[in-house]
């Protein structure tokens, strides 16, 4: 067949350099975005006095810390395989909306805790937390 080559007839849809070039962006970027979500959710729970202690917070999230990494990973691999064939710009675009939003998402929601009663941190949001970002 002409313009075909190991991976398949030229223009088909599966294309794999996309899929893996979205893991070597998602990897890094997962591990930086769970790193600085864990350590943003050490800090609220630490200073809203928030938990049992420090080595039970601690260890909740070291169980957490992977699940976060890959659950920020995945959506890297799946905006470069697919928009990333045509657009990688708009990928790229998307990829670092979707990281700021996640980190924002898991800092708020497993951070600041609603129903957690605590005089320290009034309404549960730390003082260093900026006005301007809602939690």
């Amino acid at each position: 067949m002409a313009g075909a080559g190991p991976a398949g007839p030229a223009g088909s849809a599966s294309t794999p350099g996309s899929w893996s070039t979205g893991m070597r962006f998602g990897v890094p970027v997962g591990g930086l975005v769970a790193l600085v979500s864990v350590a943003a959710i050490d800090r609220v729970w630490a200073d809203c006095d928030t938990g049992v202690n420090t080595a039970a917070d601690s260890l909740a999230l070291l169980f957490l810390a992977p699940l976060i990494w890959i659950a920020a990973a995945l959506p890297w691999a799946v905006l470069h395989g697919t928009l990333g064939r045509r657009h990688r710009g708009a990928a790229l675009a998307a990829g670092l909306a979707f990281t700021v939003w996640f980190t924002w998402f898991l800092v708020t929601w497993l951070g600041v805790l609603d129903s957690y009663p605590d005089p320290t941190c009034p309404g549960n949001v730390p003082p260093w937390w900026p006005s301007w970002l809602p939690s």
